[in-house]
């Protein structure tokens, strides 16, 4: 589908009359994030986007896109597909696209559901510390042992090795310039969150790990899940539960 940022992969179920719900994941992933989700949900149209450089968007023709284009670039597939109104469901950077899109055009929003969403501002700290982590990249099986540090819980990755094999396959697609720019823009040259919460009007509920870095927020409800960073693999009847909340809300 054709966006103010290029070219974006677009996954539909549709059941007519219904809401839709909107699905962005996280930096590394894929739309299949949320496979467990579409798999189980019957009463709503569900679209999962791969994200800028992501799964199948790697026709990105806006080179300096930014986290504003990302918030732009959802506005847009809404447009494209003539959904006045939905549902939207995000991870990480997913949801800080979320979060920029509802400020901006709250009534294109029936409610979101905001999962591990970081809200600090890039600082010189993160881009020292993403610049000394790139040059890791030359080795891949190391640095993808340490994104999967990250990202999961200990227990998750035990009881749930099916969740690094994800983060690997999606981790493969992508080329060491792609991971540098979506770092780039998603974290280290991110502006912060902390004022789009105090903005939003749209219902919203928030979710994150108990041992996950974002930070808890008292805007909204939020719930608190066993796990770290990817939520919606390691928990995904909690994230289930959230995504109920919101369209029921």
């Amino acid at each position: 589908m054709n966006t103010s940022i290029g070219e974006i992969s677009v996954t539909i179920k549709k059941v007519d009359g219904s809401i839709p719900i909107m699905f962005l994941h996280g930096v590394y992933y894929d739309h299949h994030l949320w496979n467990y989700y579409v798999n189980r949900i019957t009463t709503h149209t569900t679209i999962a986007i791969d994200m800028p450089l992501h799964g199948n968007s790697k026709g990105i023709s806006k080179t300096d896109w930014t986290m504003e284009d990302c918030a732009n670039m959802l506005i847009n597939i809404l447009d494209s597909l003539e959904i006045e109104k939905c549902y939207a469901i995000g991870h990480s950077w997913g949801s800080m696209t979320i979060l920029r899109a509802a400020i901006h055009h709250p009534e294109r929003f029936a409610g979101v559901g905001l999962c591990n969403m970081p809200l600090k501002a890039g600082s010189l700290f993160a881009r020292l510390q993403f610049g000394f982590q790139h040059t890791m990249l030359s080795f891949r099986k190391f640095y993808t042992r340490q994104v999967s540090n990250a990202m999961f819980g200990t227990e998750s990755k035990e009881k749930k090795p099916e969740v690094v094999e994800y983060l690997e396959k999606t981790l493969s697609k992508l080329s060491n310039k792609d991971i540098r720019k979506t770092d780039k823009e998603v974290i280290t040259n991110v502006n912060s969150g902390y004022p789009y919460l105090d903005k939003l009007t749209v219902p919203a509920i928030s979710l994150k790990g108990k041992n996950d870095y974002v930070p808890t927020t008292e805007n909204f409800e939020m719930m608190i899940v066993d796990g770290k960073h990817t939520s919606p693999l390691e928990q995904p009847e909690k994230v289930l539960e959230l995504i109920k909340k919101v369209v029921k809300r």
